[in-house]
């Protein structure tokens, strides 16, 4: 029963916000605008209101958006996207698919352009190719990975020398301490060698 409630408390909290006009956003019925509000990727608002009709995100600072961002809104009759430095890498993929995918009478593919990288800057976004976004990728978790082996690479390096100066010391010690034990037997055999010679006092005297 207090499953029942509070799945029924959290259906009834999504649709509140839902339903809510997003911040730094004005919002005149199912018009939302968040035109010219200096947003980025990520100060973009992670929902909007599910009945929204017109869109209007241009003229921002938006370089990709958040996969599945606009999947929900399924009253959409226009979207605004021109205007924002898009950085065509893997991070465009949603945004190039959703515009395959809706007529540009939803929204114009005009001003949807690339900023970077060089190669690419200038193109429209619904004209890319996958192979042409893929080659464009940057996998930080490459990078990550070729550092790790250098530093792998580096500490097995320091522990093979420090094994190595382990062995030469080891064997360097050995070798003093067998000249230390010959020469004490050393020291020892003239000792007892000297006290065979030595002339036995005459006790008659």
């Amino acid at each position: 029963m207090k499953g029942l409630l509070l799945l029924c408390l959290l259906t009834l909290f999504r649709g509140q916000r839902s339903s809510a006009c997003p911040h730094l956003c004005s919002c005149h019925g199912s018009q939302v605008n968040c035109s010219r509000k200096s947003l980025t990727s990520s100060s973009l608002p992670t929902s909007f209101p599910a009945g929204t009709t017109f869109l209007h995100l241009h003229d921002n600072r938006l370089t990709s958006l958040p996969n599945g961002l606009l999947d929900d809104l399924t009253s959409l009759r226009s979207v605004s996207l021109h205007g924002n430095p898009w950085v065509c890498d893997c991070g465009v993929l949603y945004l190039r698919a959703w515009l395959l995918h809706h007529p540009s009478t939803l929204t114009s593919h005009l001003g949807i352009n690339c900023s970077s990288p060089p190669g690419l800057r200038g193109r429209l976004v619904v004209t890319l190719t996958e192979k042409e976004v893929l080659e464009s990728c940057h996998y930080w978790f490459c990078d990550l990975a070729l550092v790790s082996q250098m530093c792998l690479f580096v500490f097995v390096l320091v522990q093979g020398a420090l094994l190595v100066a382990l062995i030469v010391f080891l064997k360097r010690f050995e070798r003093m301490s067998k000249e230390a034990r010959r020469t004490t037997e050393e020291s020892f055999t003239a000792g007892e060698r000297e006290n065979e010679y030595t002339p036995l006092k005459d006790t008659s005297i």
